[in-house]
């Protein structure tokens, strides 16, 4: 896409701090931190979200991702990330084209992603199976 942001520091047409590159996949310091260390890893091909990408290209992605999160860990230690992509508007995704970040977390870091949770909608996990049609219900104690 000519006007898209991660489009065009994929072509190396706008100012960017590669990590790590591919034929279909980069990542980048993000321009706007969390923490030190905050990169984002994406397609090079323009991809709305997640639902548009093809499984081979996701593939890719996630390979530059797994290739950076190890560097990570060998050369500088970090021992703990949060990997965050949202797709589609009530997931809060603000940038439309398929991205993931890679967020180095420490103790104190001043972060704090919660989220709350519903115990009740267990009871219609059998019911959403069903729904799905597919999945099974594997009875065996939890240890």
């Amino acid at each position: 896409m000519k006007d898209c942001i991660f489009c065009k520091i994929g072509r190396h047409e706008a100012r960017s701090w590669m990590i790590a590159e591919t034929n279909f996949a980069f990542s980048i310091l993000d321009i706007h931190p969390m923490n030190r260390w905050h990169a984002t890893v994406m397609p090079k091909e323009h991809y709305v979200n997640i639902f548009d990408i093809p499984v081979d290209a996701l593939q890719e992605i996630m390979s530059t991702l797994k290739y950076v999160v190890d560097l990570y860990h060998r050369k500088l230690g970090i021992d703990a990330v949060q990997i965050i992509s949202s797709n589609g508007k009530a997931a809060q995704q603000d940038v439309l084209h398929s991205h993931w970040h890679i967020a180095p977390r420490h103790q104190g870091d001043g972060q704090d992603v919660k989220w709350k949770f519903y115990p009740e909608m267990v009871e219609d996990y059998h019911a959403m199976l069903e729904e799905l049609g597919t999945g099974r219900f594997v009875d065996a104690p939890i240890k």
